[in-house]
């Protein structure tokens, strides 16, 4: 399927900037698109990716009919790279890697090596690494002179949400291209337009915030209607009322979660995919307490949306760490009935 930045919507100040850019041939080596999750940077990189290897673009349109654009509408372009937290457990040889961060060596064969080699259909490489903010520091050091002197006509874009998580050395060396949040109706009309349902669209966008690869996602995962019920307890935490068995709702939602992300992946961690699915709940916890305090005016419940956040923080805290699970949400039981 071709990318074109006529499919991106919502993100016009980036793609004019590439645009121009593109059509000046004053294009970096490097690009960071920061911005974040799922508010079309990796689709925007792709349709750059199409238009920068096309042998015969029309001012910013790839033509669709060379070999390069048939070979990218087949997903078979040997010139176009993606880097993705999946290919650490590739590259483990002791086949234990949880995918935790993208070291040397992942970004040495995926995208280093593969930098410094002539490009195979003559017109240039493209390297994306998706979630770049996952790269150590060994890997992003190594990626320095990658990013100064590559071979010939190369373009590596690293997408990230965490831009400040990159290194300063990483930044300087690449032009930051920033991308906004969508607006919740424009995600949920373009929800609807992909078939889900109006009412399961517009709780997806309101809990996605802007973010249309999220919303996608949690619709997939099975996350939005959980969400909704959180909600509703956390209201009656906040309101002093008995919420119910907050934690083993927190454990069966998150069982819930892990056993998607197995089957989409039965390799997967599951210990590691609960865990994911439990931070998840946490964070969107946080967010409905967040969002509801411009509401409050008395001050002690106020004090007790501020205390019920850390009570999350510190849970998300200690989950970060490795501390057990049912320790974890131990103490924070006990913590949000004081």
């Amino acid at each position: 399927m071709s990318s074109l930045f006529s499919n991106i919507f919502g993100q016009q100040t980036a793609i004019d900037w590439l645009q121009q850019a593109y059509l000046a041939d004053r294009l970096p080596h490097g690009l960071i698109f920061a911005g974040p999750i799922g508010v079309g940077k990796a689709t925007t990189a792709a349709a750059l990716g199409q238009l920068f290897l096309c042998e015969k673009p029309v001012d910013t349109k790839p033509c669709g009919k060379c070999e390069s654009c048939r070979a990218f509408g087949a997903n078979t372009h040997p010139d176009f790279h993606v880097i993705t937290k999946e290919l650490i457990r590739y590259h483990d040889k002791t086949g234990k890697s949880k995918g935790i961060d993208l070291s040397i060596h992942v970004l040495r064969p995926e995208l280093i090596e593969p930098a410094s080699r002539k490009p195979a259909m003559a017109r240039g490489k493209i390297f994306i690494v998706e979630q770049a903010d996952l790269m150590n520091a060994q890997a992003q050091n190594a990626l320095l002179k990658t990013l100064e002197e590559p071979y010939g006509r190369t373009l590596i874009i690293l997408l990230t949400d965490q831009a400040g998580a990159l290194l300063a050395t990483i930044r300087s060396r690449c032009q930051l291209v920033r991308f906004a949040s969508l607006d919740e109706q424009q995600v949920a009309k373009q929800l609807v337009r992909r078939g889900i349902d109006r009412s399961m669209a517009a709780k997806a966008a309101s809990l996605a915030r802007g973010s249309l690869g999220l919303a996608l996602k949690w619709i997939e995962d099975e996350v939005v209607e959980p969400a909704g019920q959180l909600a509703g307890m956390i209201d009656k935490v906040l309101a002093n009322e008995p919420p119910g068995d907050l934690p083993g709702w927190f454990r069966r939602a998150a069982d819930a979660y892990a056993e998607k992300q197995l089957a989409r992946d039965e390799l997967a961690s599951k210990d590691q995919a609960t865990r994911e699915g439990l931070t998840l709940y946490l964070t969107l916890a946080s967010e409905h307490i967040r969002r509801g305090m411009s509401q409050m005016g008395d001050a002690d419940q106020l004090d007790w949306a501020c205390r019920c956040i850390e009570s999350l923080a510190q849970a998300e805290a200690y989950l970060d760490g490795n501390v057990s699970i049912p320790l974890v949400f131990q103490e924070l039981g006990a913590e949000m009935e004081k």
